[in-house]
């Protein structure tokens, strides 16, 4: 039997990450040519919503199919989970608030993820590319509206979407607690070990990663806030 054990920073984690630079590379280099012929990408934006949504679908019903599918881990209630069903109304409707939460929560959850994948299966499997792409179309939406669509992220834009990710925090935690999950690590540690140790103990750390994810979300702010010229929240 074939087996697909990923291992980071492996050939085929950093030919990932060397693509991803890429794009990103090639879309802030043509964001010029791109913001003339915007009204004509309507059709290139829910097309990759599409692909994007059928690709989350493909997953689940893969889990479904191998045994995985589990309420306890399986519920699309992980940051990068909630911020790729954002992504796909984004690109379908343009609505600027779900824009804050990609652009911010998005972008710093899919990169880190990126960065340091929770990843067991490796290339040429399905998961690998459901994995890299949606996290991948994740970042690039984001940078695609300041950068293609012209939409400045702003201080109280980093707020908003601070704001709404902890608006979800009662929901995720009722789920925790009535399926005896762990979605976002609200309700413990993970196991083997990550960041969250040096955050504190329960539940303090959750304090901690609130004070993290904000701080991300303004160094987000401080690069991007000047690439375009609309604001997110006129």
């Amino acid at each position: 039997m074939q087996t697909y054990e990923f291992t980071m920073f492996s050939a085929a984690h950093l030919l990932v990450i060397i693509i991803f630079i890429i794009l990103v590379g090639c879309l802030y280099v043509y964001r010029h040519r791109l913001r003339d012929r915007v009204s004509n990408l309507r059709g290139m934006e829910r097309s990759f919503a599409l692909v994007l949504l059928a690709l989350e679908i493909g997953f689940h019903l893969w889990m479904i199919e191998a045994g995985r599918w589990r309420l306890q881990d399986s519920l699309p209630l992980e940051l990068c989970s909630i911020s790729l069903l954002a992504t796909v109304i984004l690109l379908w409707t343009g609505s600027r608030l779900l824009a804050n939460f990609v652009i911010f929560a998005g972008i710093a959850g899919a990169l880190q993820a990126m960065i340091t994948p929770v990843l067991d299966m490796n290339f040429p499997h399905f998961r690998f590319f459901h994995f890299f792409i949606t996290h991948a179309g994740i970042i690039l939406t984001g940078l695609y509206f300041v950068w293609v669509r012209g939409y400045t992220p702003t201080l109280r834009g980093v707020f908003q979407a601070f704001l709404l990710l902890n608006l979800l925090l009662p929901l995720i935690l009722f789920v925790n607690n009535r399926v005896e999950g762990n979605y976002m690590f609200l309700s413990r540690k993970p196991v083997n070990g990550s960041l969250l140790d040096y955050l504190g103990p329960y539940p303090w750390y959750i304090f901690s990663l609130e004070a993290v994810a904000l701080g991300m979300f303004l160094i987000i702010w401080l690069l991007l806030r000047r690439k375009s010229k609309r604001s997110l929240s006129d």
